[in-house]
């Protein structure tokens, strides 16, 4: 395999990467709503929840300051050095990955969408208590 192909596929690991990371935002949320309504004692685990406030808290910031994100920045550097374009000659994987994660509109409205969510993660700390000390009951 030669280094630009190696740098395809390591493209596509970091988008695989990325959308992992907006299915646990997306997912994390969901979960501690549905998981605290049914009582499940994982989602007020300390650790989780300060992980995915902290990856909201990080995109709703990229979104207010107009930043790219990180890992779009380091793929679309990863597909030029393999010798594709950025955002167009993709594998069958970076394809539909793409397809899933970017979608085309105002950065205004991605300001709005992003905070609102983070408004909602911010708010399921409160519906759903976060348990700080071990066998500690919220």
């Amino acid at each position: 395999m030669d280094a630009q192909a190696w740098y395809r596929l390591a493209a596509d690991g970091v988008l695989v990467s990325h959308v992992a990371i907006v299915v646990f935002v997306i997912l994390g949320l969901l979960f501690t709503l549905v998981g605290g309504a049914l009582r499940w004692g994982w989602v007020k685990n300390k650790w989780f929840r300060l992980t995915h406030l902290g990856a909201i808290v990080v995109i709703v910031g990229q979104a207010w300051f107009g930043a790219v994100c990180p890992w779009t920045t380091w793929e679309n550097r990863l597909r030029e050095l393999g010798g594709q374009q950025t955002y167009g000659d993709f594998s069958f994987v970076g394809y539909w990955l793409h397809r899933f994660l970017y979608y085309q509109a105002p950065g205004w409205v991605f300001v709005v969408c992003y905070t609102a969510f983070g408004l909602l993660v911010l708010l399921s700390w409160w519906w759903v208590p976060v348990r700080w000390r071990k066998g500690a009951k919220p």
